[in-house]
């Protein structure tokens, strides 16, 4: 298979880049009354800008030239019908599968996904059901109050950025936390103020062999059984949610206690399955397929919307063409909403996990930038903490300002100077000020000339930052579902036009695996000498020390 680096549309995106990068956006919307009309996207519910870019009508022509020559439209029809794409691990992609609302079947290895997506959705109403109903009780009789989800990177930080995104629908009949860190001091801080009588704890592992999640999942046993004298109080506070369920059995989960998810579903992708079932017992079950169905809502438009159009697509090839062919190292993620507040950490892992890679799918070096490092925070906060970096460092940022039209929870006069920030900003990112302007400002406030002149280039502002603006009607669960869902395609669509796979971790992996040896040699017996002299030497004056 060629290189990405051999095709002409490539070759025409590295000239184009030369041509414009010295161009300015201020001088681009001079010179396109329309420029927002044609490089914006409305959806239902939401609407995308992606105008304070450094690009022109050349630019976006060859960018999906390159979404052509690439084959974006055939990999993403694969996906959908359940082809292996994930090459290095051999396995379907099909997390879209998970809120499939048409309920159109797709077939893997002669099994309809669809069905069995079906029946663990109707498994979980039931349980959500029960649960929130009181009838789901614990080792006294108590109904549960509580909810503590164990388990680390997607089985984590999906449904507890969901979870935190959606506060403001909540009832309140169950309170949902999450344990995520194996360091002691977060579990201890989280089970403290409960009562073990009413604490259902959700054990969620794709392989159920993480280390972190296990170690959590036997902290919280001990502290059950310590209070209930009892280790059959177990069954009736502890579920699990895995692709494998036989080792759930074998740690001693019962059968009916375990919920299903699949391999085809990546960790970071998963929590429209089971990994969301604190989302559901939190909101209830009918908020949890309003996720879906927005989420699904995405998948039709992704999968139907011409290149030009699509805003999975657009959302991609901007981001190529930023960090690849422009050279921006890094991308901000700036949520205006608080509900919002850990949308940032979500896209980290969702986006530098399935794009941080350095070979293609072939196994040979990639030698041109794959994903810029995601960072991010909410808007307002940043403006006093960080936003000095993105309007004057001589690194360019580009950054994506998240916000809706609608708040989650109105205080009157709030919204609008929130949203007036939002705005400000993409702008301020774009236009900057010159040194004219400025000494203009300076001369007009009575400034005198010498404290101008000194001043004045402190002031100045280049501009020509690059930003997209999302601007939801409102965060609800379906807007929520839509907007995930979008991101997720866009991930998808970087790693067809870099050539390289999105599914698989094996950077994850390896220290996985070192920890696990480490973990022993802490424990049992003395470092291996075939550490590094760094890590020996750290290992030993830990183990001293800790003795004393």
């Amino acid at each position: 298979m060629a290189s990405r680096t051999s095709l002409n549309s490539w070759k025409e995106l590295e000239t184009h880049a030369k041509q414009i990068k010295d161009r300015h956006m201020r001088d681009l919307f001079a010179e396109d009354k329309q420029r927002f009309e044609h490089f914006s996207v409305k959806l239902n519910r939401f609407l995308i800008d992606y105008s304070k870019n450094l690009i022109t009508q050349e630019t976006m022509d060859k960018l999906l030239a390159l979404a052509q020559e690439t084959e974006v439209e055939s990999w993403r029809d694969a996906m959908f019908s359940g082809d292996r794409i994930n090459k290095t691990e051999n396995r379907a992609v099909l997390h879209a599968s998970l809120r499939n609302r048409s309920k159109t079947p797709v077939y893997l290895d002669g099994e309809n996904v669809t069905e069995q997506v079906e029946q663990e959705l109707t498994r979980m109403e039931a349980f959500v059901s029960q649960v929130r109903r009181g009838d789901w009780r614990g080792y006294t009789g108590k109904p549960i109050r509580d909810i503590v989800n164990l388990g680390v990177g997607g089985s984590n930080l999906g449904p507890q950025m969901v979870t935190e995104a959606l506060k403001n629908l909540s009832d309140h009949s169950v309170r949902t936390h999450y344990v995520s860190n194996v360091d002691g001091t977060q579990i201890a801080e989280v089970l403290r103020p409960l009562n073990p009588e009413t604490v259902l704890f959700i054990v969620s592992s794709k392989s159920f062999s993480t280390t972190e999640t296990l170690t959590n999942a036997q902290t919280a046993m001990r502290w059950l059984v310590s209070a209930a004298f009892d280790d059959k109080a177990i069954s009736k506070h502890f579920v699990a949610v895995t692709a494998k369920p036989d080792k759930a059995q074998e740690y001693g989960f019962h059968p009916d206690n375990i919920f299903r998810m699949w391999n085809w579903v990546g960790g970071r992708f998963s929590l429209w399955s089971a990994i969301g079932l604190p989302i559901a017992l939190e909101f209830g079950f009918e908020k949890f397929i309003e996720l879906l169905e927005g989420a699904h809502e995405m998948d039709k438009h992704f999968q139907s919307a011409p290149l030009d159009k699509n805003a999975p697509v657009l959302m991609a090839l901007i981001a190529v063409w930023n960090t690849t062919f422009l050279g921006c190292q890094s991308h901000a993620i700036l949520p205006y909403d608080q509900t919002l507040h850990m949308l940032a950490a979500y896209l980290q892992q969702a986006e530098m996990e399935s794009n941080g890679k350095s070979v293609t799918w072939n196994g040979e070096a990639v030698t041109y930038p794959t994903v810029a490092s995601i960072w991010g925070g909410l808007g307002i906060n940043g403006q006093h903490a960080f936003y000095q970096y993105l309007h004057q460092s001589k690194n360019i940022v580009p950054a994506d300002f998240i916000g809706s039209i609608e708040s989650a929870t109105p205080v009157k006069g709030h919204h609008e100077t929130l949203m007036a920030n939002f705005f400000a900003q993409t702008q301020a990112l774009m236009c900057g000020v010159n040194e004219e302007q400025v000494r203009a400002d300076l001369t007009v406030k009575g400034r005198q000339p010498g404290f101008i002149d000194q001043l004045a280039p402190h002031k100045v502002h280049s501009g020509n930052r690059p930003t997209n603006t999302i601007l939801l009607k409102k965060l609800d669960s379906w807007t929520l579902g839509a907007l995930i869902a979008m991101y997720e395609h866009k991930i998808f669509v970087q790693g067809i036009l870099l050539q390289i796979c999105s599914f698989d971790q094996w950077g994850v992996e390896l220290g996985k695996g070192l920890a696990e040896k480490i973990q022993v040699e802490l424990t049992e017996g003395q470092a291996n000498v075939e550490h590094d002299s760094s890590t020996l030497h750290l290992m030993e004056y830990y183990k001293r020390n800790k003795q004393d």
